[in-house]
């Protein structure tokens, strides 16, 4: 795993899912790996309730009732469409099911304005085409007829940036289960064998790009994953990601309790001011997730360990907010500035700590960039 610039779920925790495996005697659904109850344990981690002899990391923090309606939709005969704004874990869920259930979440298409109908059904190798014609060999299965043909999931990302015609052939595949191959005269079926279904994952905020209609609608249980908002929740999140950032960098670094809260705060009071504003205009084009809230610490630490005293300060974490949220110029930056004048300087001069500090990095960062 060592080698891999980002392990798939299934590989990087291998060691719990084979123990999980091995002591799981409760039934299982087709041909799953793991039961629904230890699917749902994998992904939240275990409680003292619970009784195992180890313990099993948490790895999603959202809702129990959301995992397991994912989970027993996954069990029965329809799709799965996670729906959410940007930055909620939409994916990470869809990976750790995956990796739970099969032990391949990389069975993954990615929707664009680019996806075509082969990009979900199949295509040809053209060389083996010409030399010995059209067979089941010279075919090329997408990864959906690569989840079916094995019982596994396969993924659908971005599932509304797709066109109308690839959401029409996606239609067929969770209606009959099965795909046609026109092309050749005989084995010309591919059937889903029991355990496949597919978890699609759809932004809310691509709402009019390319709605889904209600054919497909009607294949799909819908799971809206919201924005987390308690603060306990999102710091867990953060450290979380954080602490493997360092391990995956090799970085020996504590973040401070503080400049977490600073940044926690930060977000808060960006996404209230947001949530008032009367215009897009006066609106960060950032979602403010909690995804951007990591990878603003990241950019933290990484420019601290690489160009600073291998420590992470609040000036440094100010700098890359503002360089990570500032998209469009000049109104981003007028947001951004209104901010630091409006609510960061008047909490400097009344709490102190790490604000002051905050309020300079974040300052000079607008110079830079202005």
């Amino acid at each position: 795993m060592s080698d891999l610039l980002r392990a798939p779920a299934e590989i990087k925790y291998a060691e719990e899912l084979d123990w999980l495996e091995s002591v799981d005697d409760n039934p299982k659904p087709f041909s799953w790996r793991l039961s629904p109850k230890m699917v749902r344990l994998f992904v939240l981690g275990s409680e003292r309730a619970d009784g195992l002899d180890r313990e099993i990391s948490q790895k999603w923090f959202g809702d129990r009732s959301f995992v397991e309606r994912a989970i027993v939709t996954l069990a029965s005969d329809r799709g799965l469409l996670l729906i959410g704004d940007p930055g909620t874990g939409k994916s990470w869920l869809a990976e750790l099911l995956s990796a739970a259930i099969c032990r391949n979440s990389t069975l993954v298409v990615q929707g664009t304005a680019g996806t075509t109908e082969d990009h979900i059904k199949y295509s040809w190798n053209v060389s083996m085409v010409i030399a010995k014609g059209q067979s089941r060999e010279s075919m090329i299965p997408s990864p959906i007829m690569t989840a079916m043909e094995s019982g596994a999931i396969g993924r659908f990302e971005e599932l509304t940036r797709s066109t109308s015609d690839v959401q029409d052939a996606l239609i067929s595949i969770l209606s009959e289960k099965y795909i046609s191959v026109p092309e050749l005269d005989s084995d010309n079926i591919v059937f889903a064998k029991p355990g496949f279904s597919v978890i699609a994952t759809a932004n809310s905020r691509d709402r009019g790009v390319n709605d889904l209609s209600s054919a497909l609608k009607r294949r799909f249980n819908f799971v809206r994953i919201p924005v987390v908002t308690n603060k306990k929740s999102e710091a867990e999140i953060v450290r979380f990601r954080t602490e493997e950032l360092l391990r995956r960098h090799r970085i020996e670094l504590d973040v401070p309790p503080t400049l977490l809260d600073v940044l926690l705060q930060s977000f808060a009071d960006l996404r209230a001011s947001a949530a008032s504003a009367g215009s897009d205009d006066e609106k960060l084009e950032s979602a403010l997730s909690t995804a951007e809230q990591i990878g603003v610490l990241e950019d933290a630490i990484l420019h601290g360990n690489f160009f600073g005293e291998r420590a992470l300060t609040a000036h440094t974490l100010a700098s890359s907010l503002v360089g990570s949220l500032a998209r469009r110029e000049p109104e981003d930056l007028a947001i951004l500035n209104k901010y630091l004048h409006g609510v960061v300087e008047p909490r400097s001069k009344e709490e102190g700590g790490a604000w002051p500090e905050f309020l300079e990095g974040g300052r000079d960062a607008i110079a830079t960039l202005s």
